[in-house]
């Protein structure tokens, strides 16, 4: 068991947003307030909204309706509402309309900072564009773009005008896009002439033009003058953003949507086949990333939030409402994380004074390679909170940013729930000690277990995360796929959400990560996360990353093998190998000891930073690997399959 390495105290205890919640209702400890947030949730949800200040065009008669079964529940029935009103419209008629909203920077030193007064004229003018073009009330308007402001734009205009917005991650090829594009139907798509990474140009235009061909539903691309570089065009289909947008009025309606009415359909990984468009409403998607941002993160209006991501990762959309619904500014950045230097990140901290930060284990451990000076070059005393999410920690890398970030002075909010979601199941807040890796408990109104394979509670043991209650910003289903979507959640248990996730609870209450249950190792009847081997093998002076699969053993049932990235300066030697399995055996037992060591020099992730493992085995088996469209660096299969 772990030891508590940061304790809260002062502003963290007395002062946060969680705090005045709790005095509020004469909460007067953690476990009480988890208590009472999950065993009521409709009482939970409904002190929540009126806390944050949630405003409504007409107020909603019952909190949840439950009737049809807790897989297809509805909240906040008879509601009017929109996303929009609550992070923009609500702002700019107060003395918010002047405050910073949105801090833009790219990887070569531009940078762009709007009010919400400048942020609201620009969604307007969109917004009118689209009308104009014929989009109406639940037209899907997707979006391939570099992360700038109109990108931003582009969701928030998408919400304004009832439309549905579908954002995709910039770096997908145009295959993935096609498909996102076809599943929903959409009639819009908007995109860019192009970006920048690592000073290289990206032909954005061109990769949409490629994944619309044969669409029936698009009627037309936007295209935003990123770069001003010569692209292919087609007039009956291209029309540039600053022609459709510039002449249009500042100024707007937002339609009023039901509060089940849907805003955003979100695109999981797709790492176990066809990818899942899952939708989110506009109550559920806004009181979700309402509450997550101020409860767990802290975030008031004289913060700036900065989470690593592209839009087309449920963190994108959720850093923007979430941030906005606060009136706090939020940065967004352009480009790759160490061009044109490796203190890129730190730089962006100081320049902008972030006050919270958010960023994935696997980007830690990639920084870390570069070097503490670079961090320690940079005054980053504006931080207050650090933010990750996206894949398990190890006690190695996660100390790492406690120490060498945070000083060892601030709270790492360990956040994990998924796309599916749009939010978190788990979180700490800034009321709670914390011990490494520790996600500490289940969040705000989330009513979750972690059980065995007969679905009964386990502490201490490793057990499956569960949720027994719906939540306001759980999927309404997928699109076009609502078998698909009982058979993924609601199958393995009837009535309880089932989210794949491998869990732990110590004998303190601390809830930890281990990996996904799929990818559970059981060695000799003994079951493992594939994570408890990795953080076993970071712990080592040589090595940076670590990703561990089970393969059949015909003695054990199974057996443990580990590709390894070794840090800059580490030979691959055979000594090495034979050190680092001894070492797994040291740190975690005989049982345990991996039947091979194989060395890579990268592993294959999707771009929220999850290793892909499943697909890791089917290489490591000779099986085909299938869609590879989630993965960003699909270039690391070759280094798996030509390692020893």
């Amino acid at each position: 068991m772990s030891e508590i390495v940061w304790r809260s105290t002062g502003d963290y205890q007395t002062n946060s947003n969680i705090r005045r919640f709790m005095n509020k209702h004469d909460i007067k400890t953690y476990n009480e307030l988890i208590h009472r947030s999950t065993e009521d949730i409709e009482w939970f949800w409904d002190a929540a909204l009126k806390d944050l200040g949630i405003e409504w065009y007409q107020p909603y008669s019952k909190v949840l309706d439950d009737s049809k079964g807790i897989e297809w529940a509805k909240w906040f029935v008879g509601g009017k509402i929109n996303i929009v009103h609550n992070i923009l419209d609500r702002h700019v008629q107060s003395a918010r309309v002047e405050k910073t909203a949105l801090i833009w920077v790219s990887e070569t030193g531009e940078k762009r900072i709007l009010s919400y007064q400048q942020l609201n004229e620009g969604v307007c003018k969109l917004a009118n564009a689209l009308q104009t073009l014929g989009v109406e009330k639940g037209d899907p308007c997707a979006i391939y773009m570099p992360m700038v402001p109109e990108t931003v734009m582009a969701l928030l205009a998408s919400y304004k005008i009832g439309a549905i917005g579908v954002p995709i991650f910039s770096g997908f090829s145009p295959d993935a896009v096609k498909m996102r594009i076809q599943d929903v139907g959409a009639k819009i798509l908007f995109t860019a002439d192009g970006s920048t990474r690592r000073g290289k140009q990206i032909p954005i235009k061109q990769n949409a033009d490629s994944s619309i061909d044969g669409v029936e539903s698009i009627n037309h691309l936007i295209v935003f003058k990123r770069l001003g570089i010569n692209i292919p065009w087609n007039k009956d289909v291209d029309l540039w953003w600053h022609d459709a947008v510039d002449n249009m009025e500042p100024s707007a309606p937002t339609v009023q949507m039901d509060s089940e009415d849907p805003a955003m359909v979100l695109y999981s990984s797709g790492t176990t086949g066809k990818p899942k468009g899952t939708v989110h409403s506009h109550a559920g998607a806004l009181v979700q990333a309402a509450k997550e941002v101020a409860y767990y993160c802290d975030i008031k209006e004289t913060d700036t939030l900065f989470w690593l991501s592209d839009l087309g990762w449920m963190m994108g959309p959720w850093q923007i409402v979430g941030a906005q619904h606060q009136g706090a500014a939020h940065l967004i950045y352009e480009g790759a994380i160490d061009y044109p230097e490796p203190d890129q990140l730190w730089k962006t901290i100081h320049d902008h004074e972030v006050t919270a930060f958010g960023i994935s284990p696997t980007a830690i451990r990639y920084l870390i390679r570069l070097g503490d000076d670079w961090v320690k070059k940079h005054d980053l005393r504006s931080l207050r909170i650090l933010g990750s999410t996206g894949e398990p920690w190890d006690d190695t890398s996660w100390l790492w940013y406690f120490k060498t970030v945070g000083k060892g002075k601030l709270p790492i909010i360990n956040l994990s729930g998924g796309t599916e979601i749009f939010g978190c199941f788990l979180s700490p807040m800034p009321i709670n000690d914390l011990k490494p890796r520790t996600l500490r408990g289940p969040g705000l109104g989330m009513d979750i277990d972690c059980v065995d394979d007969a679905g009964k509670s386990v502490r201490g043991d490793i057990g499956t995360l569960i949720c027994r209650k719906p939540a306001p910003s759980m999927t309404r289903g997928f699109w076009n796929a609502p078998e698909r979507y009982i058979e993924t959640y609601w199958s393995t248990f009837p009535g309880i959400w089932w989210h794949g996730d491998l869990a732990q609870v110590d004998e303190d209450g601390f809830w930890f990560l281990l990996g996904r249950a799929d990818d559970v190792i059981k060695v000799s009847s003994q079951r493992v996360g594939p994570s408890e081997i990795e953080t076993a093998l970071i712990s080592h002076i040589a090595v940076s990353e670590v990703a561990a699969i089970g393969v059949p053993h015909e003695i054990k049932g199974a057996g443990i093998v580990a590709y390894v990235v070794l840090k800059s300066g580490c030979e691959i030697s055979d000594e090495l190998r034979e050190e680092l399995r001894q070492y797994v055996g040291k740190t975690m037992g005989k049982p345990f000891l991996p039947e091979e060591v194989r060395f890579v020099s990268a592993l294959p992730k999707t771009r929220s930073g999850k290793i892909v493992r499943r697909l890791i085995k089917r290489v490591y088996l000779g099986q085909e690997v299938g869609d590879l469209s989630s993965v960003e660096n699909p270039e690391a299969f070759g280094s798996i399959r030509d390692s020893k």
